[in-house]
């Protein structure tokens, strides 16, 4: 058994191979390179093929077990990295390593437990501990290496699945995960971490409501599990659901007074509040007790317009964010530092920051694929067309509640919001999630054809309920998801009285916007310009249609530049729009006093201001792909 799981040669192995890899391919910059240029770039491929021939030749004599082969890819990756070369480059050579590792290990000698289809328990042991290792040290492959033997031996083995999904949710494998995280719980449902793990996942990808059950079971199976207690708290917030999450947060906060990411939470909540002092104070008290918060340290820099005087934050900043921390943590506070550098006008800085912190922030998502997403309009445009939106109103709901502001995010959305519930008979949701759970769960149906009659009024049901559930006495309620622009004609079928508001603000200021913001992984084309300008164009497309195929009555678009020009006048033709008596407390809407959780909770308590229209010209040397946008717009209005 110690000498199954010696691997201080392989060890060596690996690092070795890392330093001829660099070598081989002129050093870490032309790595570099080759990844910028898109894997599998033809250069890259050369340096794998060359790559592979020394791995052949240098393991050829190696006895390499399961253990070893995880040793020598762990020693090989981090070694890679203190070289300088790229995280996602690093990933893909180790998983090339990997498979190629495994590929010859038929010929490599097999311990005698493997040979028999059973492992020892003291060998089941070191693999779990394996695993866990990897897992600690960012070696996410390899812990999945680990946990797949495992599973080949035993495929009940619910420890071995959670700790598969944990790993493939490292690696952006999010389909993959959360099926092993679903058969960790289905062998044993009292595993509460396999629960909190699976909400995670859920949460990862943008389905706040599913994610709500597995957290609640985890807690009730181990109600000290203190890490879901506060991924709930969070949970709730981004479900608008304030007043729960701050119970959930003093809850955490009275088991574990002093807890950082509790006391950050309770702050966020109040600058989601308007209480920005309060904020303010919980951020800097957690910077008391945690010097290094990087999570506390970047929330600061959304509570207000930064100046020059903050150079102390900033300096901070950079010392943490080149800590070592986590992909997705340094993303956080380099996007706030792009926000700093944004606000004192150090504009080549700003996009530096916002640059690195998007290359960061994509690790963790799914690539965005142009082709699919073309696909994806091609088919909303060819079911829900004039003709058959006309045919499907008989019947239907006859509410006027429901109000749905929507745009590309960041186009104006919260600033529309924030006026509408500035009147005393409407009430702003925020963004609900609703239809974009209905299309997830009926996403081949709804893109095949237009839902049946029973279905649609049934959906119609639902969304009323919830809607009452949101403001009981409200004449108008505002579903502000930006993303329901997807899902207008399958909306005007399901609600034909509603009344959609579309914003349209300048593509490149868009855009851009988009890009300076770190949003959930589920909107991957916001991490990079080239796939952002594809996107836009899409959705421009698709807008075009509902613009053709809706009735006028039922869809206004506010361009946000007259907007901001002429407050008053666009003021009126929305209320008016939605069918509310004027009141000119929607003039005053800086002044409401009410929640908004999204990223425009301070900017929506100023008065009125143009700053943000064509902000691109600051950055007109670094927008490449978005250049051409204008020339869309213009076409996509024409048509």
């Amino acid at each position: 058994m110690l000498k199954w799981l010696d691997a201080r040669e392989a060890t060596e192995v690996g690092a070795a191979l890392a330093d001829d890899f660099v070598l081989q391919s002129n050093g870490a910059g032309t790595v570099r390179r080759a990844s910028r240029a898109g894997a599998p770039a033809q250069e890259l491929q050369r340096f794998l093929q060359k790559f592979m021939q020394s791995v052949d030749r240098e393991t050829r004599a190696l006895r390499l077990n399961l253990f070893k082969r995880a040793k020598l890819a762990n020693s090989f990756k981090w070694r890679l990295l203190e070289n300088g070369v790229e995280r996602e480059l690093v990933d893909e050579l180790t998983q090339a390593l990997v498979q190629r590792l495994t590929g010859t290990a038929a010929s490599a000698p097999t311990p005698p437990a493997a040979k028999t289809g059973k492992l020892k328990a003291r060998e089941v042991q070191a693999l779990h501990a394996q695993g866990v290792e990897h897992l600690n040290s960012g070696a996410y492959a390899e812990a999945l290496q680990c946990y797949e033997e495992l599973l080949r031996f035993d495929a009940r083995d619910a420890y071995a699945h959670n700790g598969a999904g944990i790993a493939l949710a490292r690696l952006s494998r999010f389909v993959e995960a959360q099926d092993h995280l679903r058969r960790a719980l289905g062998i044993r449902d009292s595993l509460p971490e396999a629960h909190f793990n699976l909400a995670g996942v859920l949460l990862t990808t943008g389905r706040f409501r599913d994610a709500e059950m597995p957290l609640r079971r985890a807690l009730k199976l181990k109600p000290d599990l203190l890490d879901a207690r506060i991924m709930l708290a969070g949970n709730l917030v981004l479900m608008s659901r304030l007043s729960e999450a701050r119970d959930c947060y003093e809850k955490a906060l009275r088991a574990a007074p002093n807890h950082p990411v509790a006391i950050v939470g309770l702050g966020k909540i109040d600058a989601l509040e308007g209480r920005f002092a309060e904020a303010e104070a919980a951020f800097k008290r957690v910077l008391e007790l945690e010097p290094n918060a990087h999570y506390a340290l970047a929330a600061l820099a959304n509570l207000r317009r930064m100046t020059p005087a903050d150079s102390n934050w900033v300096k901070q900043a950079e010392q943490v964010a080149a800590s070592g921390l986590a992909p997705f943590d340094e993303a956080a506070l380099r996007f706030a530092m792009g926000k700093y550098y944004d606000d004192v006008g150090d504009f080549p800085r700003a996009f530096r920051s916002y640059q690195r912190a998007n290359e960061l922030h994509r690790l963790n998502a799914t690539r965005y694929n142009k082709e699919t997403h073309a696909r994806y309009v091609d088919e909303l445009i060819r079911v829900y067309t004039r003709e058959v939106l006309a045919g499907a109103r008989d019947g239907m709901s006859d509410s006027e509640r429901p109000v749905l502001v929507v745009g590309m995010p960041r186009s104006g959305t919260s600033l529309v919001e924030q006026i509408i519930a500035s009147h005393p008979a409407a009430h702003g949701a925020g963004e609900l999630e609703f239809w974009t759970a209905v299309v997830h769960k009926r996403d081949e149906a709804v893109r095949r054809e237009m839902p049946s009659e029973g279905t649609r009024k049934r959906l119609a049901q639902e969304y009323l309920r919830m809607l009452d559930g949101q403001a009981a006495d409200a004449s108008r309620v505002v579903d502000k998801a930006p993303m329901n622009s997807d899902y207008l004609g399958l909306i005007h079928a399901v609600l034909p009285k509603a009344r959609m508001i579309y914003l349209q603000r300048d593509p490149i200021d868009t855009c851009l916007s988009c890009y300076f913001q770190q949003f959930s992984a589920v909107l991957n084309f916001t991490m990079d310009l080239t796939d952002l300008a594809d996107y836009y164009r899409e959705h421009r497309r698709l807008v075009a249609h509902w613009q053709r195929v809706l009735p006028p009555e039922t869809l206004l678009v506010v361009p946000y530049a007259e907007l901001v020009a002429d407050q008053e006048n666009w003021t009126r033709r929305i209320i008016e729009f939605i069918g509310l008596p004027w009141d000119e407390r929607c003039l005053n809407f800086h002044s409401t006093t009410r929640a908004v959780t999204t990223a425009s909770n301070w900017q929506v308590r100023q008065k009125i201001y143009t700053s943000s229209l064509d902000r691109w010209r600051n950055y007109e040397k670094f927008i490449g792909p978005l250049r051409g946008l204008r020339d869309t717009e213009s076409e996509t209005t024409t048509t």
